[in-house]
């Protein structure tokens, strides 16, 4: 899950704190490709890592994916994600599972709270650019995070092909509050503005086909 990343959350804060409970009980679209994506992100992360994840909703990923690196600090700009995900972490731990290096944090990834003196490994944002309003900011932000060779995994879902079908349709369900700001990428502009903010694209892939992009990227 992702959120819109903007000067005023408010909308958007709203939104998805009246989606998080909906969103937790619902079941993944395409297993296979979350398996790959899990799978090709792991291959780039090792156990001295420190991570950010950004739009982390209710830290599904989160709680796979901490036991393989140092630290990994979660985070949501939704509440009610977050509490959810608190919720998640506290019954794993009650089943003897620690997590010792997981936690979760309300907060955006221009909020002093994500700031390490030594940066991160990592920064992890998936199913997440294409609801950011301003991605630019975003990435530079995320590019300062991160240790000199650190690398931004995202996945994002790309709908230029089919905007005639799907802006309309978001347009219309914007209106009544039933949809958050979403952005229309191709694979190409997704690639070109991470490349653009100084990283080097050192892996890419499809999961799932046609429309999500898995985007490895290495800080220049």
């Amino acid at each position: 899950m992702a959120v819109a990343w903007t000067n005023d959350m408010t909308s958007s804060t709203r939104f998805w704190d009246k989606t998080a409970r909906k969103y937790a009980a619902s079941p993944i679209k395409d297993e296979d490709a979350y398996q790959k994506t899990l799978a090709r992100t792991l291959e780039h992360l090792g156990p001295k890592d420190n991570v950010l994840e950004l739009g982390c909703g209710t830290g599904s990923t989160a709680l796979i994916m901490d036991g393989n690196v140092r630290s990994y600090l979660a985070t949501d700009f939704a509440p009610g994600m977050i509490r959810i995900a608190d919720e998640k972490l506290e019954a794993e731990k009650t089943r003897g599972k620690l997590h010792d290096g997981l936690r979760f944090l309300t907060a955006d990834v221009f909020s002093e709270s994500v700031e390490v003196p030594e940066g991160y490994d990592a920064i992890l944002g998936f199913n997440f650019l294409h609801l950011v309003e301003n991605p630019e900011d975003l990435l530079a932000r995320v590019h300062g995070l991160l240790k000199p060779g650190g690398l931004f995994i995202s996945k994002t879902v790309c709908l230029a092909d089919k905007a005639w079908l799907f802006v309309p349709l978001i347009k219309a369900m914007q209106l009544v509050g039933k949809a958050p700001f979403v952005r229309v990428y191709s694979f190409a502009s997704v690639e070109d503005m991470i490349s653009r903010t100084g990283f080097d694209i050192i892996e890419t892939g499809t999961y799932p086909e046609p429309r999500s992009r898995f985007i490895v990227a290495r800080k220049a």
